[in-house]
């Protein structure tokens, strides 16, 4: 199958939000759209049974896809828009989708004033198993319009892509995902890298002694190292995207900690999940679960060996 931006679709307003910022993506990689939705096999009098508009559950399924579909049309003028209907697990379907997704769109609903989304365990299942990219949006999702799939009438992008990067395997896919995703969008990319202060570091900060500059050693000097090395992983890409603008950090701390921090102002947030296998099969790391759970941004969750 070609390459399509996919969403799935349930009706939803987090999915009709995921599908408006899947449209956008298409428009700008110059793809169709996919609308996947799934139903779930239930029996036929449940099917039958009328809800509480009127119609049945069979009737809305059929309904609401194509009404969506032709939303986003007129939304989205340009943008081949297609809509596939599917019966299964959702899981199994989405996960289908995805392999050949530029990239798999789905919806997460919001946890109010608590902040961040929760992505439900559909999507936390499919973002587990997937291995192609996967984006998570959320219905109340306060940047769009201020990152790159901004809405056809226009406004302009400001906030940037923010990256976790892990320099001790800093993997081409990811990097790739990051910089092409700023440069379609117009914004610069912001390369976090999180590092652990030796012990003896962590002894100053409880005694809040602070001069970290001692001659080769102590935090100063691994900080510097630690930037050093972002620095080297990050030039290739550079020459590669010469026009992203690129603002790294480095930072002390837990890397979940320190990227949900730093993807505060974010218009589009970039997370790595290595593709490996534990006793119950794929899953997410740590990082991946603390930002789809506390940043409120767009969460791109990208497969990487």
């Amino acid at each position: 199958m070609s390459r399509t931006v996919t969403v799935g679709f349930d009706g939803t307003p987090e999915s009709r939000a995921a599908a408006d910022w899947a449209a956008r993506e298409a428009r700008l990689r110059a793809l169709p759209l996919r609308i996947v939705h799934v139903r779930e096999p239930v029996p036929e009098p449940m099917a039958q049974a009328p809800l509480p508009g009127g119609e049945t559950y069979q009737q809305w399924t059929e309904r609401v896809p194509g009404e969506s579909a032709e939303r986003l049309r007129l939304r989205h003028p340009g943008v081949e828009v297609v809509v596939e209907q599917c019966a299964g697990d959702p899981v199994e379907v989405l996960c289908e989708a995805a392999a050949s997704a530029e990239p798999l769109v789905l919806g997460s609903r919001g946890l109010g004033g608590i902040g961040g989304f929760v992505a439900g365990s559909v999507g936390l299942a499919v973002m587990a198993r997937a291995e192609r990219p996967v984006v998570a949006v959320r219905a109340d999702e306060p940047t769009v319009g201020r990152h790159g799939p901004a809405p056809a009438t226009g406004g302009t992008p400001t906030a940037p892509v923010v990256l976790g990067l892990d320099t001790a395997g800093p993997d081409e896919t990811l990097l790739r995902f990051a910089f092409g995703a700023a440069a379609r969008y117009g914004v610069p990319l912001r390369v976090v890298h999180a590092w652990r202060p030796p012990p003896a570091y962590a002894y100053e900060l409880s005694a809040y002694a602070y001069d970290l500059a001692g001659p080769g050693e102590g935090a100063g000097s691994v900080g510097e190292l630690e930037a050093d090395a972002l620095t080297k992983v990050l030039q290739p890409w550079r020459q590669s995207f010469p026009g992203v603008g690129v603002v790294e950090e480095t930072r002390p701390g837990s890397a979940a900690r320190v990227l949900v921090e730093a993807a505060r102002e974010a218009g589009l947030v970039v997370v790595g999940k290595r593709l490996r296998a534990g006793r119950l099969g794929t899953h997410l790391g740590h990082v991946a679960h603390a930002v789809l759970h506390h940043v409120a941004a767009p969460v791109a969750v990208v497969p990487h060996t």
